[in-house]
């Protein structure tokens, strides 16, 4: 009898020791659900979406490889960077969700992910950029410059911008690391220069997204 017990006690503690001891990471918590209260708060606009452009190879095309446009043989969107981009341009604009502003870095790849998305009023800057170093340029003044413009309450609709994984996670080391490629943060601005996270929705997640229900 003695014997069992200790079998028992050696499965539990075996059993235990598989259980992850660490809180959930920022990309293992949920994104927003089909019919989520995010979808009512975009449409309510006055909300900054900061999006780490579409899926793209790490590796630059070849001149044989390379998109008519990309002259520089710049990183590119492949096929699934494409494809989600324009289904998330197709999304927004069937929910009603209010775009103003649109910032982009110049990069060729963050380029296309708005073109594919078909979204207006496009503004290219250079403090979103890469510095033509791809993951390696990023400085701090560009860091303080996103940490800023975030802050600012849009005009009208809502400020989407559009920039890279390294530029996030210097500006925002709590979850700009955990950004995965076509992710949307969303952010509420406070107005005292700071803002609030209100939630994240993966590109893939764009298309199955549910209109609020009417009041």
């Amino acid at each position: 009898m003695r014997s069992i017990r200790r079998l028992l006690a050696i499965v539990a503690c075996a059993a235990l020791a598989l259980v992850p001891s660490r809180p959930l990471a920022a990309q293992d918590r949920p994104r927003a659900s089909a019919g989520s209260a995010l979808t009512a708060t975009l449409v309510a606009d006055g909300f900054v979406i900061v999006m780490r452009h579409a899926s793209s190879p790490r590796t630059p095309p070849t001149p044989d490889t390379a998109k008519p446009k990309n002259t520089a043989l710049e990183r590119q969107l492949d096929a699934a960077g494409e494809a989600g981009s324009t289904a998330m341009g197709d999304a927004l604009r069937a929910l009603k969700i209010p775009i103003g502003e649109v910032l982009s870095s110049p990069t060729f790849r963050a380029r296309e992910t708005v073109r594919a998305a078909r979204l207006p009023n496009v503004d290219v800057i250079d403090a979103l950029g890469d510095n033509g170093q791809s993951m390696q340029g990023v400085t701090e003044a560009q860091a303080a410059w996103l940490r800023a413009r975030v802050a600012q309450t849009p005009r009208s609709g809502n400020t989407l911008i559009v920039t890279h994984q390294p530029n996030l996670a210097r500006a925002f080391p709590a979850w700009g690391g955990t950004v995965a490629d076509g992710e949307c943060v969303v952010l509420k601005p406070d107005g005292r220069n700071g803002v609030e996270l209100m939630g994240r929705i993966g590109i893939e997640d764009w298309p199955r997204t549910k209109a609020p229900a009417p009041r």
